[in-house]
């Protein structure tokens, strides 16, 4: 996870780590390919997990150490 020191008055900046990144490039190429419509995919800053929405009823969690899981 990567923060940006914020200046006076801005507000603090989260940002996905690499391992994220890269699963979540591999999961979207994986729902498209089954021509699933990818609906959000959004950094939860509470907890820093990247959530995906998609298809149907299909919602992806990433951890910030990339693995990845369907939520129920």
């Amino acid at each position: 996870m990567t923060f940006n020191k914020p200046s006076k008055g801005k507000e603090l900046f989260i940002f996905p780590s690499v391992e994220q990144c890269v699963s979540c490039v591999q999961v979207c190429l994986d729902l498209t390919g089954f021509y699933l419509p990818i609906y959000l995919v959004r950094l939860d800053e509470r907890d820093s997990r990247l959530v995906i929405l998609a298809g149907e009823a299909i919602e992806i969690t990433i951890e910030p150490n990339g693995e990845w899981r369907f939520l129920e």
